[in-house]
């Protein structure tokens, strides 16, 4: 098994030869920064000094060919190495995992459509593990090349995972999920991954933001909030954002939880109001970070602000919340693209 040395760190680990250097890192417990794992994002690149690693993705989007190869400089989450390697990387300790990603299985065992294009997958794990609240998972479904990030929406329950996910127009793997998998089927779960997860230990109101399948891991926040007993004068803002109102969901999911209505407390607003669906509609309009701002103005920054969905929504809340002078240390979410 190939060795990975980090001598600026005085550091070594294993990597399976068909892991990458990123997901050996955090299964051996090692702070290696990264956000996406899918080779988008590049907050994973590190310096080979010596030795020799491959991308499993052809050109990834977080990475130049011409800038990086020429100095050497490779993606973590998508290099694999062909032998022992010395890497030259900044280690970080917040990234350590507390629950520690491993590969296992996951069985179908139900499903539940949420909207007309957003479906739940419940998985029972073939070897419980348990994650942070907001966390997220990598999908191999069978017939499909490669792993897709989904975020969990349960609370970090040992042993069963759930995922929110939104079909995605002539998507393979969304197509293959909602398409061809049925209850009693497996799928490989590599897991847990992220730094977007619920930090309890905040005293701060907590205000999450969603669209699409952004839904899943705000959904496992509220939950893990809502069982909080830290600092019980705290409250959750939940606001959700859709094209049209048949795109509107959560608030049935969050009516289910103690302390909805006092606590927790939900918002929506359409985006498309010229498209017919939306004919009609008497609830707020506009974007997510528009209603944001018009429900909190200059309060922003006393929130712990987490959000995810369609990467425009999350540039467009990331610049709202910073012109906002929301500190950068209180806004979490996961790069995807």
């Amino acid at each position: 098994m190939p060795q990975i040395t980090i001598p600026s760190a005085n550091i070594s680990f294993e990597c399976d030869e068909h892991d990458t250097v990123l997901r050996a890192a955090l299964r051996a417990g090692l702070g290696m920064p990264y956000e996406c794992n899918v080779g988008s994002c590049g907050n994973c690149r590190f310096e080979v000094l010596s030795g020799e690693v491959v991308h499993e993705r052809e050109n990834p989007p977080g990475w130049n060919e011409q800038r990086d190869k020429a100095k050497n400089r490779y993606l973590g989450c998508q290099a694999r190495p062909l032998g022992d390697c010395s890497i030259k990387v900044p280690m970080r300790p917040e990234y350590k995992s507390q629950f520690l990603p491993a590969r296992t299985t996951g069985k179908l065992v139900a499903v539940e459509d949420i909207t007309h294009d957003i479906r739940e997958f419940r998985f029972e794990l073939t070897e419980p593990n348990g994650f942070l609240p907001g966390q997220y998972a990598l999908l191999a479904v069978p017939g499909v090349e490669g792993g897709r990030a989904y975020s969990m929406a349960n609370a970090g329950e040992p042993g069963r995972w759930d995922f929110q996910i939104r079909r995605v127009p002539n998507g393979q793997t969304t197509s293959a999920l909602f398409d061809k998998l049925k209850p009693g089927d497996e799928v490989g779960l590599d897991g847990p991954y992220g730094m977007a997860y619920f930090r309890d230990e905040s005293p701060r109101d907590v205000l999450c933001m969603a669209g699409g399948s952004g839904l899943s891991p705000m959904i496992s926040i509220a939950r893990a909030f809502s069982a909080s007993t830290t600092s019980p004068d705290r409250k959750l803002h939940f606001i959700y954002g859709g094209r049209t109102p048949r795109d509107i969901c959560g608030e049935s999911i969050l009516k289910s939880l103690p302390g909805f209505g006092t606590r927790i407390l939900y918002h929506c607003a359409v985006s498309d109001t010229a498209h017919p669906d939306s004919a009609g509609w008497s609830g707020r309009t506009g974007f997510v970070p528009d209603l944001a701002v018009e429900l909190f103005d200059d309060t922003l920054a006393n929130f712990e602000i987490y959000f995810a969905g369609p990467p425009p929504m999350a540039d467009a809340i990331m610049k709202m919340a910073i012109t906002h002078k929301a500190p950068v240390g209180q806004l979490h979410f996961d790069k995807f693209y």
